[in-house]
């Protein structure tokens, strides 16, 4: 039910990325992805950014969508990583690699809702990066549902 992308060709991005060659792409030999990603990322790069978990939280730490509001979490978690990437003068054409953690698999269609009304504004050559989502017990406060942890290229 989560087959989302059937196709992904291969497509490079040099533009916009400085000095990374970045190729994402799904081998002819795996299946379709599952939901809103392409298996492969492959980068001829100098530097790397990596990015640590990015919760919603503000500049001040203050929780954003303490109330279960799982979208404002994500807008603020994507918003959180977008931040962090120019603080390095790059932009989400240099992602090469998210890892999601959700509290709880209920989350994971909100998820997939969020991901297909935003990322083709975020990506919109179609590509995007792989992706691992993974389930946890709780991240590092009560309230966070949603953290995003990415990979850049620059």
């Amino acid at each position: 039910p989560y087959i989302l992308q059937t196709s992904c060709p291969l497509i490079d991005r040099k533009e916009n990325t400085m000095n990374a060659e970045i190729s994402i792409y799904n081998p002819d030999t795996l299946g379709a992805p599952l939901g809103q990603y392409c298996h492969v990322t492959r980068v001829k790069a100098t530097e790397f950014l990596f990015i640590a978990g990015s919760l919603a939280a503000d500049k001040e730490g203050n929780i954003i969508g303490p109330d279960l509001d799982f979208e404002a979490q994500c807008s603020q978690v994507f918003g959180n990583i977008e931040k962090a990437l120019g603080s390095a003068n790059a932009s989400w054409a240099n992602v090469v690699q998210f890892t999601t953690y959700l509290v709880n698999s209920q989350w994971i269609p909100r998820f997939m809702d969020f991901r297909l009304k935003n990322f083709p504004t975020m990506f919109p050559d179609g590509k995007y990066p792989p992706n691992t989502m993974l389930m946890v017990d709780r991240l590092v406060q009560e309230p966070f549902l949603v953290e995003v942890q990415t990979i850049a290229a620059i």
